[in-house]
This record gives structure tokens, C-alpha cells and sequence, in this order.
């Protein structure tokens, strides 16, 4: 039988998905299978475009139940107090990162991973349409509640899919392929995600906020199912159960690597003071809302947010691969800068604020950065790393992470107390820190 990790050229298929799939990917007179099993190399088109478009679907809805944006504004819209809107980011962020050291180690023993993900996509279809619902039945404290509660299932049912997606990815389509297929999906779903945001501002009429967000939620919720119905096309080959044995004993041998590498702890830390920039965009939401009607203005956020994803990841990425601790230093020093200038404005009442424009370019700004700090931070874990501790770094820098997001929520907490804007300009200084912090670490790029 050929090596399954050497370049395997497959028998080119004559039909139209076959040829739109050479397009995309350049193959001309023989298909690559790279790292894949053999058996998978004849699906591998049919493979490729139920990945892409089920992906394609997911990332959409998951702009649509957003926890950054759609959702902050719900809660503003049916007046709950700020304190929920601050747990927002950390529950959602927290339910993926936390379990991943245990999940990780029970989906292993499974042969065919696919099940995992159609279980983590239909409980995050449940949890969308539940909040569908809360959104024209609730109001105040009780929705707060809700949607809280709805958010923490929703994150554990997208940490089931992140641990079994890229698995059955890494199963299904060859190795010199993956990356054309997610900057496939990442271009068609940003191309969605503004769709959505022009329909928002200019298309939805006067419809009431509560009734825009039902639509939202429910359209979200469509989509999950739909992503599980194209899912289901893709052909999943059994694979290997070797290193799925007792979760918890894993997990915990795992993090003795915070005690023992100082340069990975050090990351970590580094890591956390990062967080001010990854928690302030629902306060920027709230204050948004705060200088708006109805659902003015929440268009023009979902545009911004999407144009600043689509335009600053290549540019930090090409500073990435110079010094992805410089990019860190960048985005986290304009972050705070743009938290303490969003602080002051709002303190000396500035007349501009009250155009939902001015807020759409604070928060572009304050998505790109955000950006910066993601793709930073990702690109310098693996440089540090060695390919025999990677898989750890990233289980174990994930786990640390999440169980800070929970404290992260307090903020929520202080905004009910002094205001949106007064947690804006706190983060904006954290920043800061973070960025001094960082300037510590050694450089691994290059």
C-alpha cells in the first residue's frame, strides 16, 4: 500500500464539481493527496465543497448570534443590565477553551469523528432558536439570564465542533489543499457577514429590534441545520484511537508545563493582559446603543466589524512572519489608545458621538486590532513551540485562558456601576500594560 503521507496523484473525475475543484486549487492533470488515507482521494472534490460551504454556513451564523455585537445589543435592546453583556465574551469564549484538555482526549477514541461535530452543530442550533425565542418573550433580568444560560451551551456545543472539525479536515482533504479551502471559506463567509450588515441598516425597514434580532437568531439557526445537511455529504474515512486514554490524567500532566518552561509561562501571562482586548468590544456596543434608536447604527457595526477582518489580517499576517511579538505589541498599544481616546470623548460629551458612523469606525478600529492580538499571539505560540510540544502548548495555553475569561465577567459588573465607558478606558490602560509585558518576551519569529 503507498505511504498515505507522500503526494499520491488521484484519477482526475470529469464532472463539473471536479473541475470548479482544479480551479480553486490549481490541480491541472492529477489530483494531490497528501496526508490523507488513499481511500479518501476520489472524494476528495466532494470532500473539499462540503467542508467549504458547510464552513462557509457556520461562520455566518455565527456572526448572527455573534457574541461581540448582535448579542451585546439584544441585551441593551431589552433592557438588561450591563452586568450580563459583560459575561457575554467570557462564557462564549470560556465554554471552548476550558474542556478542550478533556474533550480532546475522549474524541480521540473515536475512529470516525464526524458524529462529534453533527452533535456540537445541532446544539448550537437549539441554543440559537431558544434565544430566538427569548428575544420577543423576555426582557430584563430574565432575559439576561436566558441568553446567558443559552451562551454557555451554545460555547460547549462549539468546542465539541472545534475539537472534531479540523480532525476530519485533516482526514478528508489533502495537506496542500487546506489552505486554499479556509481562505475560500473566510472570503465567501466575510462576503455574507456584509451582506447581513446591509440588510440590518438599509433593507430590514422599520422593523422593531426584537424583531430583527428573532429574525437573526432564526436565520442563525437555519443555517446550523443546513451546514449539518452539507456535512453530511462529506466521506469520513476510520482513523486512528491511539492517545485517547484517561482525559483527566492527561490534562493534568499537561499543565505541570506552566512549572517547568518559563518562556511559555511567561506567554501566558502575556497571554492574559491581552484579554483587555478581547473583552472591550460589547462595552463599545453598549455605548453605541447608548447613542442610538432602535436598531440605528447596528448595520453599520456588522459592516465594520466584517471590513476590519477582511482588511487588516493580511497586513498583521505579513508583520506576523517578521516578529508576531512586535504585531502583539502594535495591536495591544493601539487598543488601549484607542480605549483611553473613546474614554475621553465620551467624558467631555463630544456632539459627533451621537452618529452611529462615528461609532462604526471605532469599532473597525478596535476589531482590527483585535485582530492583530488574535493572529499575533497564534503565530507566536507555534514559533515557540517544537512540533513534539505543540499540541500541549496549545491545549494547555487554551485551558489557562478560559478559566481567566470567567473573571474577565467582572467587568460586567463595574459597567453597571460607573458606566460603559469607565470599562473602556480601564481595559484601554490594561492594554497598555500588556503591551510593556509583551516587549519582554523573547523574539522567536525568523
Amino acid at each position: 500500500m503507498p505511504d498515505s503521507h507522500s503526494a499520491t496523484p488521484a484519477r482526475k473525475l470529469p464532472t463539473p464539481l471536479g473541475k470548479i475543484y482544479d480551479l480553486i486549487t490549481g490541480d491541472e492533470d492529477a489530483r494531490v493527496c497528501k496526508d490523507i488515507p488513499e481511500s479518501a482521494c476520489r472524494y476528495q472534490p466532494r470532500n473539499f465543497f462540503g467542508y467549504l460551504l458547510s464552513n462557509v454556513m457556520t461562520k455566518i451564523a455565527d456572526e448572527l448570534a455573534g457574541a461581540r455585537l448582535v448579542l451585546p445589543w439584544l441585551l441593551g435592546a431589552v433592557g438588561a443590565p450591563a452586568a450580563f453583556t459583560g459575561f457575554l465574551v467570557p462564557l462564549r469564549e470560556a465554554g471552548v477553551l476550558l474542556p478542550q484538555l478533556l474533550v480532546a482526549a475522549w474524541v480521540r477514541r473515536m475512529p470516525r469523528r464526524r458524529g462529534v461535530w453533527f452533535l456540537g452543530t445541532a446544539l448550537c442550533a437549539v441554543a440559537v432558536l431558544l434565544m430566538a425565542l427569548g428575544a420577543v418573550n423576555l426582557t430584563g433580568v430574565s432575559a439576561g439570564w436566558a441568553v446567558l444560560g443559552l451562551v454557555a451551551l451554545y460555547s460547549l456545543a462549539k468546542g465539541l465542533c472545534s475539537v472534531s472539525a479540523k480532525d476530519v479536515l485533516g482526514k478528508t482533504v489533502s495537506k496542500t489543499r487546506r489552505g486554499a479551502l479556509m481562505g475560500s471559506a473566510a472570503a465567501i463567509g466575510g462576503a455574507g457577514v456584509l451582506a447581513v450588515g446591509v440588510y440590518a441598516e438599509w433593507l430590514a425597514g422599520s422593523a422593531h429590534s426584537s424583531e430583527l434580532f428573532f429574525r437573526f437568531l432564526i436565520g442563525a439557526g437555519g443555517l446550523y441545520l443546513l451546514s449539518m445537511a452539507v456535512f453530511a455529504t462529506i466521506v469520513e474515512a476510520p482513523g486512528a484511537t491511539e492517545g485517547g486514554g484517561n482525559a483527566l490524567t492527561t490534562a493534568v500532566r499537561s499543565l505541570a508545563v506552566l512549572r517547568s518552561d518559563s518562556d511559555f509561562r511567561r506567554f501566558v501571562i502575556g497571554r492574559g493582559l491581552l484579554l483587555s482586548v478581547a473583552l472591550v468590544q460589547p462595552y463599545y456596543v453598549l455605548l453605541a446603543q447608548r447613542h442610538s434608536e432602535q436598531v440605528s447604527g447596528l448595520g453599520l457595526m456588522i459592516i465594520a466589524g466584517g471590513l476590519a477582518n477582511m482588511l487588516s489580517s493580511p497586513v498583521w499576517g505579513s508583520l506576523g512572519d517578521r516578529s508576531s511579538r512586535r504585531v502583539m505589541v502594535i495591536a495591544a498599544t493601539a487598543a488601549g489608545l484607542t480605549g483611553l481616546a473613546t474614554w475621553l470623548l465620551v467624558s467631555s460629551g463630544a456632539g459627533f458621538l451621537d452618529s452611529p458612523w462615528t461609532w462604526a469606525v471605532l469599532f473597525f478600529l478596535i476589531g482590527a486590532f483585535h485582530n492583530g492580538v488574535r493572529l499575533g499571539r497564534k503565530v507566536y505560540l507555534v514559533d515557540l513551540a517544537s512540533t513534539e510540544n505543540r499540541a500541549t502548548y496549545v491545549a494547555v495555553s487554551n485551558t489557562a485562558i478560559g478559566a481567566a475569561m470567567i473573571g474577565g465577567g467582572l467587568f460586567g459588573l463595574l459597567a453597571d456601576y460607573a458606566g460603559a465607558d469607565a470599562v473602556i478606558g480601564l481595559l484601554g490602560i490594561l492594554a497598555l500594560v500588556a503591551a510593556a509585558y509583551l516587549r519582554s518576551l523573547k523574539d522567536v519569529s525568523g
